[in-house]
């Protein structure tokens, strides 16, 4: 349904690259993610394939148009709510929505089945403008207008940033509605968690693909063993975690540190809770438990060392650390 084929895209006569060589192919009714943080190349992205730019090089299709030659077919089966509210401020939630239908040869009526669930969430503010609306009925109005002529293909570019977290909710839930109309989704998200509701993602830094796979899995090609420790103080954890010699990689994750260590592989011990017990307390022969004496030494009370599995965001951080990640459009 959306196919790149080495799609490059650069500013500032070529000094800034924002995407480079980006391959992708986005099968019908899927909903896909595209994963990264900001400055990642989303958005430029988004704006190729809506045709609101011109890529340097490679070729790009959307339902098997192509962006360049076939913009104006494009543009009329497509909706695209981009990362900015971009909707008349001054205009009334039903101003908005009359005019977009009334843009795309339609009414409000002929597809009202398709946002009636959304819809009805804000129809009790229809007359309210725009500009004085929440931002998860900003939200909800724009994937409104960008549904309202019933698209082939909805783009959604960072929708639920500076959302709060019941609204974010409430959005992957009307999108898992629209995947079950058949309409194909391409949606963008600084968020890891929300990588979890897609059919596929794929994960994206510097305008590069790192990898591309269902969630679970990109999750089981994690290569190590990954540790969960805590203590009382994480700030010094941190930096002691950090300076022993055989930790491969440290990051905080809220409250506890997210660990792997250099002589380890997948497999080796069970998922269990390893607890420092003071002097002369058996240990296994795994590396987690070698750093409870150590912690131990530099003033560091009663750490928990766990094994734990992996998210998103530490496969992330993991390929960012891999000179050359393997990317797979299957």
């Amino acid at each position: 349904m959306i196919t790149l084929d080495k799609i490059t895209k650069t500013y500032n006569k070529g000094a800034i690259k924002a995407v480079t060589d980006v391959s992708l192919d986005i099968r019908r009714s899927e909903l896909f993610g595209l994963i990264g943080p900001d400055g990642a190349g989303k958005s430029t992205l988004f704006r190729i394939l809506t045709t609101l730019l011109l890529p340097d090089s490679g070729t790009a299709t959307v339902n098997n148009l192509d962006v360049v030659k076939d913009f104006a077919k494009i543009r009329s089966s497509v909706g695209y709510m981009p990362g900015r509210f971009s909707l008349y401020q001054d205009l009334t939630i039903e101003e908005n929505l009359h005019f977009f239908a009334t843009v795309f040869g339609t009414t409000i009526k002929e597809n009202y089945n398709l946002i009636k669930d959304i819809y009805q969430q804000i129809e009790p503010f229809k007359d309210r403008r725009a500009g004085k609306l929440s931002g998860g009925m900003k939200q909800k109005l724009a994937l409104c207008c960008a549904l309202i002529h019933k698209p082939a293909v909805l783009f959604l570019d960072e929708p639920t940033t500076g959302v709060d977290v019941v609204s974010r909710k409430e959005f992957w839930e009307m999108l898992a509605r629209l995947k079950a109309e058949g309409i194909t989704i391409l949606v963008s998200t600084p968020y890891m968690d929300e990588a979890n509701r897609c059919d596929r993602i794929a994960l994206i830094q510097k305008g590069s693909i790192l990898s591309v796979d269902t969630p679970a899995g990109i999750i089981a090609k994690f290569p190590m063993d990954l540790y969960g420790i805590r203590a009382a103080n994480t700030h010094q954890l941190l930096r002691e975690v950090r300076s022993y010699s055989n930790t491969d990689s440290c990051f905080a994750f809220g409250d506890a540190l997210h660990v792997t260590f250099k002589d380890h592989s997948p497999g080796d011990t069970p998922h269990v809770t390893f607890k420092d017990h003071g002097p002369g307390a058996p240990t296994a022969a795994n590396p987690a438990n070698d750093l409870l004496p150590y912690l131990r030494s530099k003033g560091i009370s009663d750490p928990t060392i766990e094994k734990i599995t992996p998210g998103i965001e530490d496969c992330f951080i993991h390929l960012l650390g891999t000179p050359a990640a393997a990317t797979s459009n299957n």
